[in-house]
């Protein structure tokens, strides 16, 4: 990059300015990143404790199911009756421009939508039992979702910051280096030159001091 930039000293400001901006930019990544990073610590906390608790609800739910199948065959009749739930909406937060759901939950009261004479208490059971999972199903799915934003927000943030670190950033810096020892060569140069100037001047004015002394 250094070589294809001609070395004048508005190449040399205007480089410094995008050295200055690349830095800038790559300090700005790299507290977004470690801000994110903790957000999805803290949900990851939680994503660890809510599957173990759906895991064991599920495994109880799905025993229940069984054992109510097993006392009155398939009730897949029963289930259709089973009311569908309407009571989820979703918005949304902003955190270091990641947008993360957060999904409300209207819980709605426990009905039962068959009727008693086609059921038994372990239908009940099985009931409340994939209540119970689908609320924490609407919890599971808000914070796995965020957490899935937060780690591929993370990914490209952080090849956004090692793109500046380890390409741009380096590249600035040798361009500034070049140019700025380009421009310093020259000035020696033009030093020289005015030097050199200089003493041949003083050296004509001497011999000419010396042939008009001499006609005298």
């Amino acid at each position: 990059m250094a070589n294809q930039v001609f070395p004048t000293k508005g190449n040399l400001i205007a480089t410094k300015k995008s050295l200055e901006l690349a830095n800038l930019g790559y300090d700005l990544l790299d507290k977004k990143r470690n801000v994110l990073i903790r957000e999805m610590m803290t949900l990851l906390d939680d994503v660890k404790k809510i599957r173990d608790e759906i895991t064991d609800s599920y495994q109880k739910a799905y025993y229940a199911l069984q054992e109510a199948n097993i006392s009155l065959g398939v009730i897949s009749d029963i289930v259709e009756a089973v009311p569908v739930d309407t009571g989820l909406s979703v918005t949304y937060r902003s955190v270091m421009g990641v947008e993360l759901p957060t999904i409300k939950y209207e819980k709605q009261p426990l009905r039962l939508g068959y009727g008693f004479e086609r059921a038994n208490s372990k239908v009940d059971y099985a009931y409340r039992c994939f209540y119970h999972v689908k609320e924490l199903t609407v919890i599971l799915a808000e914070v796995e979702n965020s957490v899935y934003r937060l780690a591929n927000a993370i990914r490209k943030t952080q090849k956004r910051a090692n793109a500046l670190k380890n390409i741009s950033i380096p590249e600035f810096t040798t361009t500034v280096k070049f140019i700025t020892e380009a421009l310093e060569e020259k000035e020696r140069e033009e030093f020289t030159r005015q030097k050199v100037i200089k003493t041949q001047k003083d050296n004509a004015a001497r011999l000419e001091a010396e042939k008009l002394q001499e006609g005298n």
